[in-house]
């Protein structure tokens, strides 16, 4: 049914998204008139017409009716990248729920008021000659800083303005006052910042195996063909998937074609940039959290007026607005961060491939572990399946030692290090190889206890254990609450606080005891807090100022360090016992990313998986770098429970100030969908109940799951529920969308 209201935006810019503007939808343009389009329409006071574009559609109004003007007409120039950016906004609302505000400052860039870089430079309007002689006149007149200007022009005909400024210590109102005189001309030229500096353009080509050359040459015809679709590329750690990437973008680039390069770790973008850079220079650009207002505006503006033809970055990136695109690869495509925790919480892989059908260009999905859904759909036939088995040249995957952990401290170990460990890594030590040492742990204890009646210190804003840091603080990691380390238990006044200690920080004083001149960098959300601190951490170890890098899960995703030939899993099933129906597949992707960091160069690699549960299949798959067996035994898990990839699931999250009024309210929902929705065959209704953080900065969480196996289903009862929740006025609960949820509420 058409609806007769249209909202519209009059500019299309980040911070001016919160100003919709209602308009009358004629019924002459009812057809014509839908998200995305570009309208024309009487704007203010005089009516003054004005282009806008339709954000959304309603057949409800706050307005009366008789005093909402009509959309004119209908800008029929076609579809421009500002059109296609709200479709997508518009897309993002309707499949995973929000409102449209949130969604369209998802797509849309901030177009901060930062001010435009510009050069200048001094340019001289007469002969040298003449220019001489007025600065010796300028001399005898005892106005030196004239005379210095003057005198240096002689000699150049035009000088960098700041040369001048800063080097002849002249004043702005020196140059002014020459150019005034007609002596000289202060040109201006803006130029947009580029956050890319990289000095080495050398690039090392390597001659392409018959994999890597076949993948290519299929994904280009097909495009060419004019059927770009969506392809999986499953190579094992260290099998040249970005060589197929490398290829494809270049193979693009030559039809005059732009490409979104993804990864999914700010950590990964100097090691991916430097190797695109060397192949497209200064057609490459980035998109990430670490680059200021302007550089990011100016990224945007380089890619609109087609200036690069490369972006790289995290999921942001994926919103460029390129008028040419011609392929978007999403490298380490099983990544949870690829799904936006913030509303709308879409998945970049479903966002690119509609981003790309949109667009008429290829998607290339690349993981050596595969997320269930993507290996799942390439089975099926959605996605072409590119399988990359073996390592190029004469480089083989590690040898990999599983050690039980209950083992070790049996014979008198209780050091965090096992034997094979600690004898391996002095080995390591003494032939000037590399070690990384992985934990997926962040701090220097996991929690603070009382031995004596078992109290655990938590923050009082969040329904979580606070972690204790070496200066004696106690950290939320949720809401950034800090306290002093109490010197008695609060709940009994026992001395005996202890905490479980499992951090990085407690790792590194380890390796100081145990190997007392090794040299050591440590790599976790506290150590890459600014800027560069990713880049300068990366480029020590690559440069090998350090023997061992430390770290959680940043140091194990993508990183190629051809010296390191010793990885070590510290406990390695501490995601095994997540409250997460992805538990299993998290765990085998984190031991087989982190094994594939070894013997990536010439030297042969080993890996240490030290563990209290190596009969678990993710550790024994893992172990034998088996992803086809892993995935037998868990998408027959996924079947038995009706867990995607098999069937689709919907969290609801319930967000109330009053622990009561968000219960209730969960109750009144789940009865809305039963009621209505009970004819629907296979949906079934898991809930409200208290979420597993139950509450956070003082927020208290409620959640309800439904689950079918068509997505639309579960779409409709999003639809509904928005629907319930607009016209529910009590209260002050609001409620959050999450399609396939990678974490369990």
């Amino acid at each position: 049914m058409t609806k007769r209201y249209a909202d519209v935006i009059i500019e299309i810019a980040h911070e001016k998204v919160d100003r919709v503007f209602q308009y009358r939808i004629p019924a002459h343009l009812a057809e014509a008139v839908r998200p995305g389009v570009q309208v024309r329409v009487p704007f203010g006071k005089g009516n003054q017409e004005k282009t806008g574009y339709v954000v959304d559609l309603s057949d409800e109004t706050d307005y009366p009716p008789e005093k909402i003007k009509a959309v004119s007409a209908v800008d029929e120039k076609g579809m421009s990248v500002e059109s296609r950016q709200i479709q997508i906004a518009y897309w993002l609302k309707s499949n995973y729920g929000s409102t449209t505000i949130a969604a369209l400052k998802t797509v849309l860039p901030v177009k901060q008021k930062t001010k435009a870089l510009e050069r200048r430079k001094v340019c001289r309007l007469l002969s040298a000659e003449e220019t001489r002689l007025a600065a010796e006149t300028c001399e005898r007149k005892h106005q030196k800083a004239k005379a210095r200007t003057l005198f240096a022009l002689a000699g150049e005909e035009e000088l960098p303005y700041e040369l001048i400024r800063q080097k002849l210590n002249v004043a702005a109102a020196t140059l002014q006052t020459l150019e005034k005189q007609g002596y000289l001309a202060i040109e201006r030229e803006s130029f947009y910042r580029n956050p890319v500096r990289l000095a080495d353009r050398s690039e090392i080509r390597h001659s392409l195996n018959q994999d890597q050359s076949r993948i290519i040459e299929e994904v280009i015809a097909q495009y060419r063909a004019g059927h770009p679709g969506v392809c999986l590329v499953h190579g094992v750690t260290g099998s040249g998937k970005t060589e197929v990437y490398l290829g494809i973008v270049e193979q693009m680039v030559a039809m005059g074609k732009q490409a979104i390069v993804l990864i999914p770790e700010i950590a990964l973008t100097y090691q991916t940039l430097l190797r695109f850079y060397k192949r497209f220079g200064d057609r490459v650009s980035v998109m990430n959290s670490t680059l200021s207002a302007g550089e990011k505006y100016d990224q945007i503006e380089r890619a609109k007026a087609g200036e690069i033809d490369v972006i790289i970055g995290p999921r942001s990136a994926l919103f460029t607005p390129f008028a040419n695109l011609g392929v978007i690869v999403i490298d380490e495509e099983h990544e949870g961060s690829y799904k936006s925790e913030a509303s709308p919480k879409y998945h970049a892989r479903e966002t690119a491939i509609e981003i790309a059908a949109r667009s008429n260009a290829s998607v290339v999905l690349g993981s050596a572990t595969p997320s269930l859904e993507a290996y799942y759909r390439a089975l099926q036939g959605q996605y072409k399946l590119y399988e990359m088995k073996e390592r190029p040249g004469n480089s083989i995957l590690p040898v990999v030692h599983t050690i039980d952990l209950r083992e070790e401290l049996k014979q008198g170990n209780r050091s965090m290090f096992s034997r094979k460990l600690k004898e391996l890594m002095q080995d390591r030590l003494s032939k000037g190889e590399q070690t990384i040492l992985f934990l997926n742990r962040r701090g220097y204890a996991g929690f603070i206890s009382c031995r004596s009646c078992g109290h655990v210190m938590k923050c009082p804003h969040c329904d979580v254990s606070l972690s204790e840091h070496r200066n004696g603080t106690l950290t939320c990691h949720y809401c950034g609450y800090q306290e002093r380390k109490p010197s008695k238990c609060p709940s009994c006044g026992s001395p005996y606080l202890m905490g479980f200690k499992a951090g990085t920080e407690q790792i590194e004083e380890a390796i100081h005891r145990e190997f007392p001149g090794a040299r050591v960098l440590r790599m976790d959300g506290d150590t890459t807090r600014t800027k560069e601190s990713y880049e300068k951490i990366l480029s020590a170890f690559a440069d090998e100022r350090a023997d061992i890098l430390v770290g959680t899960q940043m140091i194990v995703k993508g990183h190629d360090f051809p010296k390191v030939t010793l990885v070590g899993v510290l406990a390695a099933d501490l995601s095994l016992n997540q409250n997460d129906y992805r538990a299993g597949e998290r765990t085998f992707q984190l031991l087989t990313q982190a094994a594939g960091r070894a013997g990536r160069g010439e030297n042969p690699g080993e890996v240490v998986i030290q563990t209290y549960r190596p009969e678990h299949y993710s550790v024994v798959y893992a172990a034998k770098q088996d992803y086809e067996g892993f995935y037998r035994e868990e998408i027959a898990y996924r079947e038995v429970m009706g867990y995607p990839p098999v069937e689709h699931m919907l969290a609801a999250l319930i967000l109330s100030r009053v622990q009561e009024e968000g219960q209730r309210m969960g109750t009144e929902m789940t009865e809305l969908v039963k009621k209505e929705m009970e004819s629907v065959e296979g949906l079934r209704v898991i809930g409200p109940a208290e979420a597993s953080i139950g509450k956070l900065s003082d927020i208290y969480r409620h959640v309800i799951y439904f689950r079918h196996g068509d997505y639309q289903t579960l779409v409709k009862v999003k639809d509904r529920l928005e629907h319930f929740c607009k016209e529910r006025t009590r209260g002050n609960q609001t409620v959050q969308f999450d399609f396939d949820p990678m974490n369990t509420y």
